[in-house]
């Protein structure tokens, strides 16, 4: 595990440059997939600025240990505050989706709405039932095992 630990700087320098060199094919998944009403204007260069703050703060520090916000790459713990029950929702790319293993894009109602959300904040999670009121407990680096899980679904 610490050996993953070291690849998290990597894994958000790589994710730039995943961002920038798939801008446009990501926009129109975002925009096809996205309500008018639930769009962020800019949200990709919003993305891109939350990342680069998470790699500034962490410049001095060999590793990124501490994840504040959900962010690509992150495992979300999230509390059901009405059933008193947890679920764990690793946060990736549309490719690497996969919901039975609790995998979801970022991109997805889910995924959309839990991006960029803080340790410790209650959160609404709007679904085609109504709304779900959730608290996000944990939040983790996993990025090695998305990459893993994407290679070994190609291979």
């Amino acid at each position: 595990m610490n050996h993953s630990l070291h690849l998290t700087k990597n894994y958000y320098v790589q994710q730039l440059h995943y961002i920038d060199e798939n801008i446009n094919e990501l926009t129109n998944l975002y925009l096809s997939s996205t309500p008018v009403q639930e769009r962020l204007k800019h949200f990709f260069n919003l993305y891109v600025l939350e990342v680069e703050e998470l790699l500034k703060t962490n410049k001095r520090n060999e590793i990124i240990s501490y994840f504040p916000k959900v962010f690509i790459g992150t495992k979300v713990t999230v509390l059901y505050d009405d059933e008193n029950e947890t679920e764990d929702y690793v946060i990736c790319y549309p490719e690497q989706s996969d919901p039975d293993l609790g995998y979801i894009s970022f991109l997805s109602p889910v995924g959309r709405q839990l991006l960029f959300k803080n340790l410790g904040d209650k959160v609404s999670i709007k679904i085609p039932t109504g709304e779900l009121l959730v608290t996000i407990k944990e939040i983790s680096f996993v990025g090695e095992l998305i990459e893993y899980g994407s290679k070994s679904k190609e291979a």
